[in-house]
């Protein structure tokens, strides 16, 4: 489509035109030159004259203004609204609240801008919240909408006329979109958006949750930390409290803190210990403090809502028992003590095989030639020389155990048997003690189930066991193969334990919250002196600790890495029992060690059944996805199980009674993953969810079953900010090609739009020589000249 341009409709009268203009310019330089007047007012006069003249002439012509403008009713102009709670704040002084300035600019769809709009386009009206849906009149605006899906709203404009001409998008909202909290997405193919924003200026006082980050670790004082940063307006130098409170109501935590500046956030951090191992949710509150700390509700009538002053929060502290096999060569004053500190923790059940005696044969029987076993068994069984040595086979005893079966056998020689662990422990036991096929089951273990593998140093550990070029020498996280030409590698004298920078960093390998109480600690520890040399760690391998001996030379302590998608760990000191002998102290702190060492084995290792709670990115419904993996005793992907998830949401004391019936789903198998099950759920509330997952055999025999939980907070993200996003519709109308729209001009706005650019438009044609503009041109310059000339006199 072309520019503007002027034309004539009757060009034959041109020459006729041309002829009086030209008649009329001697006719007046004819009539003036006598006339008393300069030079300068003279031939303004003749050219005000001639003017007018000409413009008169010029209407023989028949001039039309040709200007490409929308089609009458081509053109779809979608008129999308916000429906969300959002729109029910109130701004400072002001006394309707943005939704209602919101009804009020679309109340009468006949008449006003809207009867402007539709005299040139096909209006389509929609409203949003977590959804987009189609209106007549706007009447079923209600602003109770949980969400501000304004991106998906959007979107769903843009689908929805895919392949036919929309000229554009006016947009009322006060832009704080639910689902844009990431990057601004790029608006390709979007029709030109035209927000209209509601809301100015700042909101009245309001206390806010804005983010919770709950993290959790092996370190004993403090196994959760919670850290809830707060939004803080107007309660600049009043008290601010934040409360965690768990489902029976209780208090757990409380903090009090002052009010800051407004748009300041204040971190409010907790530490707690939940009484219970597995699954457990808790409520963060915040309002004002002082007299009203007990009832944040009276103390929160003045915020501009209460809908982001709590958060409910789903912490999995792991449900346990996790199983632990430790395998010893000899007793030892080592398992006495990791024994001891273990049963104090009831998400860990330590197992124990200790050889209380080699395999030692005590006869040699002689028969025919060759024959070397008892000539009493001829003729039963295998009688090869290999098997024939193990019919004196070593001592073993078994501590801990579930029932007499456990480990009758020794060392379990299967995945399924193996597999039902959760980490293994080798302490001064050889590597001959083990057969080919059990080293490889261990190994497995690990890269495949994921278990957790430690290694304690001893006189049969390391390369001193013989473990060099074997399964289980290959995923230890230190090289055992030494050079004799190393320094210091030979020498046997005592060694001071000290973390390294790496175990600084990491809680489980701390036991006390101060880097001076830790010094104290790590300088009250006895030496060492039984320590297995490794020419070093592995790379991608982390050192924990490290032992300086009398030279100054340090070793590797405990290292750790990742093998497959478990982890191994070697403590290379044989002597760590030391630590607990002669001080109570000591063994509380040994204890404590011990404990978080096996946490830290057992803290990644997958069960059978896992179950994960994925939310959607871009959702702003709060959906989240659902996964469950399944798998055998061989750790192997299931593809033919009947999974089901049951979902039930949680209640707190005091909640308000509502419907929190669970609701039961059928999970499918996902097409890019073997063993994994999906189905997908949307919550219909805030708080918090409990999903349990279970899978079957098609026999109908159970697989397993596990649990998840998670917290939806439609209405926090809802009014995580109270102020309008005016950036974010700038950068919206500036990327579309639009341009933000002040509501004062939405009148004047729309009238311009015929003329703007729109997918179907027309060239029309506007005469020009029957307006009064022509005339009044004409007009104007025969009234100039006649008053020109009145003001020096003349007739």
């Amino acid at each position: 489509m072309g520019l503007a341009s002027l034309t004539f409709a009757a060009p034959q009268w041109i020459l006729p035109v041309i002829a009086v203009i030209v008649a009329a310019a001697g006719l007046l330089l004819w009539s003036y030159r006598p006339a008393p007047l300069s030079g300068r007012l003279r031939w303004s006069c003749l050219g005000l004259k001639l003017v007018g003249v000409a413009a008169l002439a010029a209407c023989l012509l028949e001039p039309l203004w040709i200007a490409p403008r929308v089609r009458d009713g081509a053109n779809a102009f979608a008129v999308v609204a916000d429906n969300s709670q959002g729109l029910q704040i109130k701004d400072q002084g002001s006394e309707v609240s943005r939704g209602e300035e919101l009804r009020r600019l679309v109340s009468e769809p006949g008449t006003g801008w809207q009867a402007t709009l539709a005299e040139s386009f096909d209006v389509r009206r929609y409203l949003f919240d977590a959804r987009l849906q189609g209106t007549a009149d706007f009447r079923e605006l209600d602003f109770s909408g949980r969400a501000s899906g304004m991106g998906g709203a959007l979107r769903a404009v843009q689908q929805r006329f895919q392949g036919r001409p929309l000229a554009g998008v006016l947009l009322l909202t006060d832009g704080n979109a639910t689902d844009l909290r990431g990057p601004p997405p790029t608006w390709e193919g979007m029709p030109p958006v035209y927000p209209v924003v509601l809301g100015r200026g700042r909101p009245v006082r309001d206390l806010s949750i804005q983010q919770v980050n709950v993290s959790q670790a092996a370190f004993e004082d403090a196994p959760v930390s919670l850290q809830a940063d707060v939004a803080v307006a107007g309660f600049r130098g009043e008290p601010v409290v934040a409360k965690l409170i768990d489902q029976a109501g209780v208090v757990v935590a409380e903090q009090m803190q002052t009010g800051g500046r407004d748009g300041d956030l204040q971190a409010f951090r907790f530490r707690l210990k939940p009484d219970q191992a597995g699954l457990a949710f808790y409520q963060l509150s915040v309002g004002p403090g002082g007299p009203l700390a007990a009832d944040l509700d009276a103390g929160a009538r003045e915020e501009a809502t209460l809908a982001n002053n709590r958060r409910v929060l789903a912490i999995d502290r792991g449900r346990g028992p996790f199983r632990i096999l430790y395998v010893s060569g000899r007793p030892n004053w080592e398992f006495k003590f990791l024994n001891r500190a273990v049963a104090e923790d009831p998400q860990l059940d330590l197992l124990a095989l200790i050889r209380v005696a080699k395999r030692e044969p005590k006869f040699d029987f002689l028969g025919r030639g060759g024959e070397t076993s008892n000539p009493l068994f001829r003729g039963f069984g295998n009688q090869a020389a290999e098997d024939v040595q193990r019919y004196d086979e070593p001592v073993l005893v078994r501590l801990n155990t579930k029932d007499e079966l456990e480990l009758r056998s020794g060392f379990p020689r299967t995945p399924e048997d193996l597999y039902g662990y959760h980490a293994v422990i080798l302490d001064d036991v050889e590597a001959a003690f083990f057969s080919a096929d059990q080293a490889q089951v261990l190994q497995t273990f690990v890269s495949e189930r994921g278990g957790g593998f430690l290694m304690l140093g001893g006189m049969e550990s390391f390369a001193e066991g013989g473990y060099q070029r074997t399964p289980i020498g290959d995923m230890l996280p230190v090289y055992l193969d030494r050079g004799d030409e190393e320094p210091g590698t030979d020498d046997t004298g005592p060694i001071q334990f000290q973390l390294a920078r790496e175990g600084w960093l990491q809680a489980w390998a701390r036991l006390h919250e101060t880097e001076d109480r830790e010094r104290a600690r790590l300088d009250g520890m006895p030496p060492f002196r039984v320590v297995n040399r490794v020419r070093g760690a592995k790379p991608g391998a982390s050192i924990i600790a490290s032992g300086r001996d009398e030279a100054g030379n340090e070793v590797p302590a405990l290292v750790v890495q990742r093998f497959g998608r478990g982890r191994t760990a070697a403590l290379l000191a044989g002597d760590f029992w030391r630590w607990g002998m002669r001080d109570a102290d000591r063994q509380e702190q040994m204890g404590k060690a011990w404990r978080q060492l096996a946490r830290w084995l057992v803290a990644d290792v997958p069960e059978r059944v896992q179950l994960e709670v994925e939310p959607l990115p871009e959702d702003a419904v709060g959906t989240v996805t659902l996964n469950v993996r399944v798998r055998d005793q061989r750790f192997k992907p299931v593809d033919e199980a009947g999974v089901t998830v049951e979902v039930e949401p949680v209640r707190f004391a005091g909640d308000e009674v509502d419907n929190v019936e669970s609701i039961r789903l059928r999970a499918e198998p996902a097409s890019g993953e073997a063993g994994l099950y999906t189905v997908q759920y949307v919550p219909r509330r805030n708080g918090g969810f409990r999903a349990r997952a279970m899978a079957l055999e098609q026999t109908g025999a159970e697989l397993g079953r596990t649990e998840a939980g998670w917290s939806s907070d439609l209405a926090g993200e809802e009014f995580r900010s109270l102020t309008p996003n005016v950036a974010l519709l700038e950068q919206l109308a500036r990327t579309t090609g639009g341009e933000v729209i002040d509501a004062e001009n939405l009148e004047s706005f729309v009238r311009s739009l015929p003329e703007r650019r729109a997918p179907v438009m027309e060239l029309r044609a506007q005469p020009l020589w029957h307006t009064p503009l022509m005339f009044a041109i004409a007009l104007a310059c025969l009234v100039a000249e006649w008053g020109l000339r009145r003001w020096k006199g003349l007739p």
